[in-house]
């Protein structure tokens, strides 16, 4: 028997808290996120690097869909918002230029 309650269980009141409690944990994950991701348009700059580096990108949207499968989540859904991540981090690189 497991210690977690199931569905029926738990309040309303309950399930919309930890619907909060999880988008405030996706929110800090995107801001560390943006902060690597800031530090490597800093690496970037650096070196003379350019922006975009296409092979780094497809690497991270084949992540992006692994994981999506091994959580059983959409994979569209999950590379929309990773495609949405990149392109955010891109601008914010040219833009700093």
């Amino acid at each position: 028997m497991s210690d977690t309650p199931n569905a029926e269980d738990r309040s309303l009141d309950e399930l919309r808290h930890e619907i909060e409690d999880i988008d405030r944990e996706i929110v800090e994950l995107i801001a560390r996120r943006t902060y690597v991701a800031d530090t490597v348009a800093a690496v970037k700059e650096e070196r003379d690097l350019p922006t975009t580096d296409e092979g780094q990108e497809e690497r991270v949207m084949e992540r992006a869909g692994e994981n999506a499968e091994r959580f059983d989540v959409d994979a569209n859904l999950v590379k929309a918002i990773f495609r949405l991540l990149i392109e955010l981090n891109k601008v914010e690189q040219r833009e700093s230029r």
